[in-house]
């Protein structure tokens, strides 16, 4: 396999021994390791195909990979499987600023999306935390979001156009250059499909025009209720901002005590982040309504920005708070939960409950104007009893999330971190569905196998025990 590998790619794109492949062990979950049994890295779409032409001949499972910064454990691959990382095909093809799309390669990191069209005063909306780092060929996988998602929508409302390459080695185009699906809308399927469908080598964005204001305000309150009652107390208005974030004390004290100090108050239990754009006139009135609002539902202060600089500071403690945790302890944990906003003071009642009981150290950090929730464990995995009691308290807060009306994952996928968690919000007739959906696109399951559909769990798999 590695010699086949290497004709197609050079020899150089391959890695094979045990050292070289440590680096893809994981993804940015530490509670999921596997060494896969080789590396390869395409440098084009013609090798690509060339290589998922390979595993299909061959009936070799494969995974594909972007910047590996993933918090499923999506991204990882058994030793039987071949990984297929797709960060050289790195290059923006096309930006067209009268129709705002740009064609890209799998492997353009987000951010630098953004940076090459502001000359034409455009960007890229969706905004993960890992921007500087993540590939949009990753978030097309795991149909990411980030803070902007709540008024501009995840990624999948932002990709017209997809070049696939399917697991037989077929290449197929779905979606159109306008925007508009012909027939079923296979674009919306394939994103978010975690890698299941085939690998994405050309992409279609849509690109938005950079608003013409913009203010950041920063919100401090003495308790995190009431930090999560002002967040429904804002949507309420019928005010839609383009971020609503909301960080609690022991995530404010990471960040504050790491080189991306933003200068928030270490003394407060909560803080929030909400960014209104739009307008000139429509932002200042909007502003005064959300200033209004915070303070009525008890926020110490409220400070606003309008200058990038200023706005820029207030964000960057935000955007960089998993990377501050990272002095708490070796591991992080981010789980990724979706709740009703009305539910938010209680979970977050019931998050500290958690904390408490197991003796954990639990930050949170997170999207609180649509409920996605981001509880962030710092551990050490090389201690397995802390393991085990993180584990067990991961558990605890994805079942309160389900019971009080929410979802599994808001961005971060299932990947195989939550695979268990599925039977939670689909029955069996669901889940059946949904892998006959991916049994059209792969008959043989072997692109990402064991990830995001439990297979015990399907109607077909209960209802035939002599095939287990």
């Amino acid at each position: 396999m590695v010699d086949a590998l290497g004709r197609i790619v050079g020899p150089r794109w391959v890695r094979h021994r045990r050292a070289e492949l440590a680096t893809y062990t994981m993804d940015g979950l530490p509670t999921r390791e596997s060494y896969p049994g080789v590396v390869v890295m395409p440098g084009s779409t013609a090798e690509v195909r060339e290589v998922v032409r390979l595993m299909h001949l061959t009936g070799t499972p494969f995974v594909a990979r972007g910047a590996g910064t993933g918090l499923s454990g999506g991204a990882v691959a058994d030793p039987d499987a071949v990984l297929i990382a797709l960060t050289r095909l790195n290059r923006i093809l096309e930006v067209d600023p009268r129709r705002r799309r740009a064609t890209l390669q799998p492997g353009v990191v987000n951010a630098r999306l953004s940076e090459a069209v502001l000359p034409h005063g455009l960007h890229y909306v969706p905004d993960p935390s890992s921007q500087a780092a993540c590939t949009i060929g990753g978030n097309v996988a795991e149909n990411a979001g980030g803070p902007h998602c709540l008024k501009y929508g995840v990624t999948t409302n932002h990709v017209v156009e997809l070049e696939v390459v399917l697991p037989d080695a077929a290449v197929i185009r779905l979606g159109s250059r306008q925007g508009e699906p012909w027939g079923p809308d296979l674009v919306g399927l394939f994103v978010g499909s975690e890698g299941m469908f085939g690998i994405a080598t050309e992409i279609v964005v849509r690109l938005e025009p950079i608003p013409s204001s913009v203010r950041t305000m920063l919100a401090d309150f003495s308790t995190v209720r009431r930090a999560s009652e002002a967040v429904s107390a804002i949507i309420g208005t019928g005010i839609v901002p383009a971020a609503l974030e909301m960080m609690d004390q022991a995530c404010v004290a990471a960040v504050e005590a790491s080189i991306y100090a933003a200068g928030y108050p270490t003394d407060a239990a909560a803080v929030l982040l909400v960014e209104l754009d739009g307008g000139a006139d429509a932002v200042e009135a909007e502003a005064a309504t959300v200033e209004t609002i915070l303070r009525a539902r008890g926020a110490r202060e409220v400070r606003s920005a309008s200058t990038p600089a200023d706005r820029a500071r207030l964000w960057q403690g935000r955007k960089k708070a998993f990377g501050a945790m990272g002095r708490i302890a070796p591991d992080l944990a981010v789980q990724d939960a979706v709740v009703p906003r009305s539910a938010l003071p209680d979970i977050m009642d019931r998050i500290e409950e958690i904390r408490g009981r197991h003796r954990l150290a639990i930050s949170n950090v997170f999207h609180a104007g649509d409920g996605n929730l981001h509880p962030n464990i710092s551990f050490d995995r090389r201690d397995p009893e802390l393991a085990d009691r993180v584990q067990v308290a991961c558990r605890e807060i994805m079942a309160a999330c389900v019971a009080a009306g929410g979802s599994i994952t808001g961005e971060h996928g299932v990947g195989s971190d939550k695979i268990d968690y599925m039977p939670l919000i689909f029955d069996g007739d669901t889940l059946s569905a949904m892998r006959a959906v991916r049994l059209a696109f792969d008959p043989d399951e072997r692109a990402n196998p064991g990830k995001v559909v439990p297979l015990h769990a399907c109607r077909e798999w209960r209802a035939a025990p002599a095939a287990r």
